[in-house]
């Protein structure tokens, strides 16, 4: 059976990433529940650093302009982290990531979608970020970049807002 891919249809057009559910399946089996559950219909991305990385997944995102963006979670709380000797996926462009405090077992609903090689986010890399990919986007990664390159603020938050109108997930 094939992983599962996510479609995300956004303000500025779709994109589908594969969701490695073979290889985390903690970190996306969390991901796919959260989907399935509409957990991530109508928030926004809050965090979008150009040449880096775009983060989305927090609750508080519903209203881009709430000063909590970026700092909430999920409804049941936080997954452990899943550090698997068989997939040491790095933080590659375009792949998904599972954003975190810093602090041990913080991962919940928050990712982010790698723009640059950030082999230094990789949890196998010596240094303080740990940060597990689990998926890849695989068509629409013009979408990614125009989100990439949206003018952000002080706060790095998108001046217009870019808003996941949904997530839907495709067994297959």
């Amino acid at each position: 059976m094939a992983n599962p891919i996510a479609h995300f249809e956004t303000s500025l057009g779709d994109f589908d990433a594969e969701i490695f559910l073979d290889k985390m399946p903690i970190t996306a089996g969390n991901f796919i529940e959260l989907a399935k559950s509409g957990f991530y219909d109508g928030l926004h991305f809050h965090r979008v650093i150009s040449d880096f990385m775009v983060q989305f997944g927090c609750p508080h995102a519903k209203n881009p302009r709430d000063p909590r963006c970026g700092t909430g979670g999920p409804p049941k709380g936080n997954i452990p982290d899943e550090f698997r000797d068989d997939a040491k996926l790095s933080n590659e462009p375009l792949t998904l990531s599972m954003a975190n405090t810093g602090e041990p077992n913080s991962g919940g609903s928050q990712f982010f979608i790698n723009t640059d090689h950030n082999d230094y986010l990789d949890w196998f890399t010596p240094g303080p970020s740990k940060h597990p990919v689990f998926g890849k986007v695989v068509k629409g990664d013009d979408v990614i970049q125009k989100i990439n390159t949206t003018r952000t603020d002080a706060n790095d938050r998108p001046v217009t807002p870019v808003q996941v109108k949904k997530v839907t997930i495709e067994e297959r």
